[in-house]
């Protein structure tokens, strides 16, 4: 088939990669404009875009998919389908209707749970056991389509979203060709979402990335494994932000009052509503990040002090 690859960030690089290892044909792809980003606010071009320009590709970068100019180039490209992995914008009926066989999305969720931008973070957070990803046909409502295939995957005990992210990414690649592959041939069969078992996920924002160290243990530790690597966990210390990477709860010593700190030479350990959590990196403002016990010497860090006050 003739495909236009839809996608913007570096999770979707392994479904492009295995499209164009694939018998489909990718005529171009769709992503993002450029975006400003870090101190400088420098243009920054997406990891597909980037792919795109190394192979050859056409790249269609529309400030909206309702943009007439790029609907008009896209219908002259004649894709029999879109394969979409986190594109970034909502795509208008009078887009989807299009290719020949619609926009086929690849969403890291088992669906219809964890519907919207951050299912990864979201299922994290929640504290799953099982996840996974969905292809489906792309409709106007958010991620109702119905499902051509799904795969699962366990989430491990120290998972962050990047890691089960890159690894649904990678498995998902090939969900996606094998989706357009019976697609291609006929035998697919679209089955509509149930009714029951919904949930949203909404993207997580710096505010939500906040640490409640007066939630027990398990709670805090989950928020900083769903916000790593971003936005990033983070809490205050002596009136500034401090980031903070993954945590290890610790059941075998005495508990602290939430946010407070107890400082050993080789470890740090924060109180929390139940049993402390030792930390392992953090990162002061405008520094890279360091060991806990590194950055408390270096601040001089005393047990009467506290993280979030």
């Amino acid at each position: 088939m003739r495909v236009v690859f839809a996608g913007t960030p570096e999770v979707a690089l392994p479904s492009l990669d295995a499209l164009l290892d694939s018998d489909h044909e990718v005529v171009a792809v769709i992503t993002r404009p450029d975006a400003r980003a870090g101190r400088g606010r420098r243009a920054a071009t997406s990891p597909i875009r980037r792919r795109a320009e190394e192979v050859g590709l056409e790249v269609l970068a529309p400030g909206r998919p309702s943009d007439p100019e790029f609907q008009s180039r896209l219908a002259a490209l004649s894709p029999d389908a879109c394969p979409v992995v986190a594109y970034g914008a909502l795509v208008p009926r009078s887009a989807l209707d299009i290719p020949r066989l619609g926009w086929i999305n690849l969403h890291f969720s088992l669906l219809p749970a964890w519907r919207g931008a951050a299912p990864v973070q979201h299922a994290v957070l929640a504290g799953d056991e099982v996840t996974g990803a969905t292809t489906f046909i792309l409709e106007e409502g958010m991620d109702t389509g119905p499902v051509l295939g799904t795969l699962t995957e366990t989430i491990r005990r120290t998972d962050t979203s990047g890691d089960l992210l890159e690894r649904l990414g990678k498995a998902g690649a090939g969900l996606l060709v094998a989706s357009l592959d019976a697609l291609a041939d006929g035998s697919a069969l679209p089955v509509p979402q149930p009714a029951e078992g919904v949930s949203l996920a909404p993207k997580i924002t710096v505010e939500d990335a906040e640490i409640r160290w007066q939630q027990p243990a398990f709670a805090v530790d989950r928020r900083v494994r769903a916000c790593t690597p971003e936005p990033g966990a983070w809490s205050t210390f002596r009136g500034e932000r401090l980031k903070i990477q993954p945590v290890e709860p610790v059941a075998d010593v005495a508990a602290l009052p939430p946010g407070h700190l107890r400082v050993a030479k080789r470890e740090v350990l924060v109180g929390t509503a139940t049993t402390p959590v030792r930390l392992g990196l953090v990162q002061p403002a405008g520094k890279k990040p360091m060991a806990a016990a590194d950055w408390a010497r270096g601040v001089r860090a005393g047990d009467e002090e506290v993280l979030g006050a």
